[in-house]
């Protein structure tokens, strides 16, 4: 995904804010882990693109990487977030991310397991706080905050935040429509204020299996940002490995370092006029 240009600032802080959601969504659940006495072994679960979600959820979406463009939004960032019944589109009978929360939430009623503290992380990340959940009432909380930052609850796609940011699928939805999402009489609609679709670099989807034949300095860039790719995935498992924050602000860095390599890609045309090169998110040896 390409980082808008800062003449589109709304847009710019929609993803800006879905990105630290998410790394605190994955902070909750690595925490969860470890509270039943597991480990996140967050290298063997990173994705291989394009490729599908794990654990069967919304099977029929192909996640691919690609400049921030339309069909993108649509097909992957919207397909990935989609409520089980959107308030804003038609119904879509595949399990989504909220059924698969659903059914964590029921596995850890139905064995209310020992929960330690012990190893999990605190840490503020984005606009949340990431803390050790020690009771059940701690794993609905963190369940639901999830769900609803990501979907939206049953009854509005408002309730997600305190503050002007709709959940992710209707904030992907605005961008996709080019229309703020606003209630009318019949119910939610992308009728709104404008949201022009931002100005952004032109990456290519990236091939299954990587770029093909690519030269020696977009090599180099590309080794560049999986290296450190690699590293942030392993310094996160090394951060729930050992209950360490330090080590988890060291995976934070490190993911800064990634900006500099996929800029330089993304401004590097692919011969034949075919857009641009982009991060292929490849770690060595995968």
């Amino acid at each position: 995904m390409v980082v808008p240009w800062a003449t589109h600032e709304h847009v710019a802080r929609l993803i800006r804010r879905i990105i630290g959601d998410e790394m605190y969504h994955m902070g909750v659940v690595c925490n969860l882990l470890v509270a039943v006495g597991g480990r996140p072994r967050i290298t063997d679960a990173a994705l291989a693109y394009p490729g599908p979600l794990p654990g069967g959820v919304r099977e029929e979406v192909n996640v691919y990487l690609s400049g921030l463009n339309r069909p993108f939004v649509r097909d992957v960032m919207m397909a990935v977030e989609a409520p089980e019944v959107p308030l804003a589109r038609g119904a879509n009978n595949s399990p989504g991310i909220g059924h698969f929360y659903d059914g964590l939430l029921r596995a850890f009623r139905a064995t209310a397991p020992p929960l330690s503290a012990g190893g999990q992380l605190s840490q503020r990340i984005g606009s949340d706080v990431l803390e050790p959940v020690t009771d059940l009432d701690g794993v609905e909380r963190a369940v639901e905050i999830i769900k609803e930052q990501g979907e939206g609850t049953a009854s509005s796609p408002e309730d997600a935040f305190g503050d002007d940011y709709p959940a992710h699928y209707y904030a992907f939805g605005e961008i996709y429509h080019g229309r703020q999402l606003r209630r009318e009489d019949d119910g939610w609609r992308f009728t709104g204020a404008p949201v022009p679709f931002p100005d952004a670099r032109p990456m290519a989807r990236v091939p299954a299996g990587g770029w093909p034949g690519p030269s020696q300095r977009v090599g180099d860039l590309l080794d560049r940002f999986d290296t450190a790719y690699a590293k942030v995935l392993g310094t996160l498992e090394a951060a729930w490995a050992h209950g360490d924050a330090r080590t988890l602000g060291s995976a934070v860095r490190t993911m800064r370092a990634l900006e500099g390599p996929a800029v330089e890609l993304m401004e590097t045309g692919i011969p034949g006029g075919r857009g641009t090169y982009g991060p292929q998110f490849r770690p060595p040896g995968a």
